[in-house]
């Protein structure tokens, strides 16, 4: 019998790779919680929408095999894509009903992490492409509960673009919450063994289970 809810996991990895650590450590996190979840390796090396489109087409199956809520959990880059999916969803039956942003490359606007936007925009891009993959831009009324959390000395994805988003969330009435812990590196994953980003996991399950995320 399939779970009401499950959980996709969508491990980071500058959209050139994908990386491990993001990927079935917290699948089964989550399961431990008693949430059905699973790892999706979208494609990478390739132009939007086609990540985009992948995870579209796996939310649509994850739903058609009994699911009747669907939730992204991304990390990086893969948080990008889980937040691109519920955002600006690529197919009407792909409709994602949480999402959960861990350190994302939210803005494209940011002059950091080239590296993914020359993956999915190519070397040449203009500002309505940019805005187009831009999470704050995207933020409507009809967004997901979204829970987004960051480090404030990230050096490769700088903090800015979670108050941005946070921001887009807010004024948009998008039911979320925003952690920034004080210090941690880039990549942390389930950070067990960083005392202050490792309480993201305790905050997030408490924004699941009190949204009603189970697996019965």
């Amino acid at each position: 019998m399939s779970a009401r809810d499950h959980v996709v996991v969508l491990p980071g990895g500058g959209y050139w790779g994908l990386a491990d650590h993001e990927g079935d450590p917290v699948v089964s996190w989550l399961q431990e919680l008693g949430i059905s979840a699973s790892r999706f390796d979208y494609p990478v090396q390739q132009r939007h929408p086609a990540p985009n489109e992948a995870i579209a087409s796996e939310v649509a199956r994850v739903r058609a095999d009994g699911a009747e809520r669907v939730g992204l959990l991304g990390f990086s880059a893969g948080a990008h894509a889980a937040g691109l999916a519920a955002y600006a969803p690529a197919l009407p039956e792909a409709r994602v009903d949480l999402a959960v942003l861990c350190y994302p490359v939210a803005s494209f606007f940011d002059p950091t992490h080239v590296g993914s936007r020359e993956v999915l925009l190519g070397e040449r891009y203009d500002e309505e492409a940019t805005a187009g993959v831009s999470l704050e831009r995207l933020v409507t009324p009809a967004a997901p509960p979204t829970f987004v959390w960051h480090t404030a000395d990230d050096d490769v994805v700088p903090v800015v673009g979670a108050y941005r988003l946070g921001a887009a969330l807010a004024e948009n009435g998008v039911p979320h919450e925003l952690h920034v812990y004080r210090s941690g590196p880039h990549g942390l994953g389930l950070a067990h063994d960083f005392p202050g980003a490792g309480e993201w996991t305790v905050a997030c399950e408490r924004f699941l289970l009190d949204l009603g995320w189970r697996v019965d």
